[in-house]
Order: structure tokens, then C-alpha cells, then sequence
């Protein structure tokens, strides 16, 4: 089976245990510098950067031709994006999608709208790879990762919201409020794709408390869990410690995060994608 999964950069991998994967990256973008998501990308320094930057900032998705360049010459090719009320990535996906299939008749590409980001979207990317090792047909393919999205989550945890209020994600008075007096916002990716609050917690320990909280509460029952962090590798060791005490025989994976995840995350955060 000549297939390939493409990922934007929010997947926050560069490669995977597969014959094809190819991450397509976005950028992050600030009056002084533009910043490309990209495996050169020096992401601490990035980081650093932004915590003294004081304007506006956005990011870029992919176009058309970078998704079409990714596609390369694959016959299937299973496309898993950032959500669409997050970026535009999805939907240059779809035009790409479009122009593909036209100019090549007979190849085929399935686009998901993760709806989410980071381990969410990685998955995603490593069920598409497990399914396809096994030759299973491309509709079916198609079919199963409708129904596994059912069953992934992502919850986060975050000390700061400077990034996303500069980029206009959220308010700017709840944005100032979040670090003062260690106050963490955990929160998960809502069902149609948007960041939805859930707890203000006084401390990071009380967030964790938070996560677990959640993380039972949306089905988990110790399967595949992702956890990706921004420079707080300590507290994600803490979750998967804690985690590991009721479910004996998780999966879990500890990470960092890539530049876009980064960019949103900020210094502290974590991401956590898990299956249901």
C-alpha cells in the first residue's frame, strides 16, 4: 500500500516509525521575527524570546502548494491538521486535497480536522500507521479514524495566556489573571475544536489534581496517553507518576513540544491527548 500521512507542525513530531510521514510547517509570527516551525527551529529560544516580547503576534499555516509538495507521489495520503477554528491549515488542506486528486486520477486523501492539537493529532497519526501496516483497505481506514476520534481527548495545562491573548485566542483580562498568585487554567479542546476553560487551580499540584480529575471523567481508563510539555518536563513526570498509581499498565509518553504547540503552551504547559 503506497500511502503517507502529512501532519502540520502542531503534531509536534518530525518523524515517525513509518515508511512515509512528512510534517508540514507552520510559522509563528511576530513584528520582529518570523519563526518556522521546522526542525531547525531552536524552540527554548523562541520561547524565551516571546516572554520578553510585548506586541502582537499570529501564525501562519501551510498553503495549498506546501500540502500539495507534501503530498508527494503517494497514491493515499491520510492528512491530519491543527483544528479549523484554531487555523486555516484544514481548509488549505482541502483545496490542496482537491487539486490532487484532480490532477492525479486514482489517488486519494483523506484530510482529518483533528479538532485538537499535539498528542491528539499524534494519535491520530499512529492509529492511521497501525491500521495501514496492516493493508487494511483506504475507506476503512478512513471509516475507523472516524470512529477513534470519538475516543481521544486533549486536556491542558497552562501558567500563562500572554500568547494567546496577543494573538487574540482569548481575553485579555482572563488572560492577567492566569500566573498571578500561581493560578493555572486547565482546560481540554472542546467537541467542535475550540479551547474550552474548565478549572482556575491555585498551584501546580492542584492542576495535576485537576487533570486526573478530568481525565476520568472523559473515559479514561489507562490506554494511550501523550503527554507533551513546553520546559516543565518535572510536572509531566509528576502526571504519569500519579497516573501510573491507578492505572497499573498505562501507556504513556512524555515530550516537547514543538514551536506552534510552544507558541500556545508557553513555559509550563502541558498538553495531554489520551484514548477514552
Amino acid at each position: 500500500m503506497n500511502y503517507k500521512i502529512v501532519a502540520d507542525s502542531s503534531i509536534d513530531i518530525l518523524e515517525m516509525s513509518v515508511p512515509a510521514f512528512q510534517s508540514v510547517p507552520l510559522k509563528i509570527i511576530t513584528s520582529q521575527k518570523e519563526y518556522v516551525d521546522d526542525a531547525s527551529l531552536d524552540v527554548g529560544g523562541m520561547v524565551a524570546d516571546l516572554l520578553l516580547y510585548k506586541g502582537k503576534s499570529s501564525t501562519a499555516c501551510p498553503g495549498v502548494g506546501d500540502w500539495l509538495g507534501a503530498f508527494d507521489d503517494a497514491t493515499y495520503v491520510f492528512c491530519i491538521t491543527i483544528s479549523g477554528n484554531l487555523s486555516g491549515s484544514y481548509n488549505a488542506a482541502m483545496l490542496a486535497k482537491r487539486d490532487y486528486e484532480e490532477q492525479f486520477p486514482g489517488r486519494r486523501v483523506y484530510v482529518v480536522d483533528s479538532l485538537s492539537t499535539g498528542p491528539e493529532m499524534r494519535l491520530i497519526a499512529e492509529k492511521i500507521a497501525e491500521l495501514a501496516e496492516k493493508d487494511t483497505d483506504f475507506d476503512e481506514i478512513c471509516k475507523q479514524i472516524e470512529q477513534y476520534q470519538k475516543r481521544t481527548h486533549l486536556l491542558f495545562m497552562l501558567e500563562s495566556l500572554k500568547n494567546l491573548a496577543n494573538n487574540g485566542r482569548v481575553n485579555a483580562a482572563v488572560a492577567k489573571v492566569i500566573g498571578l498568585l500561581g493560578i493555572r487554567m486547565v482546560g481540554k479542546a472542546s467537541d467542535v475544536g475550540t479551547l474550552q476553560p474548565l478549572d482556575k487551580c491555585r498551584g501546580e499540584q492542584n492542576a495535576l489534581k485537576a487533570i486526573i480529575k478530568h481525565l476520568t471523567e472523559l473515559g479514561y481508563n489507562g490506554g494511550k496517553l501523550c503527554i507533551a510539555h513546553c520546559l516543565n518536563e518535572a510536572a509531566a513526570l509528576q502526571l504519569k507518576a500519579q497516573l501510573l498509581k491507578q492505572f497499573l499498565h498505562a501507556k504513556i509518553e512524555i515530550y516537547k513540544t514543538g514551536g506552534l504547540c510552544s507558541f500556545y503552551a508557553e513555559k509550563g504547559g502541558m498538553l495531554i491527548g489520551f484514548e477514552a
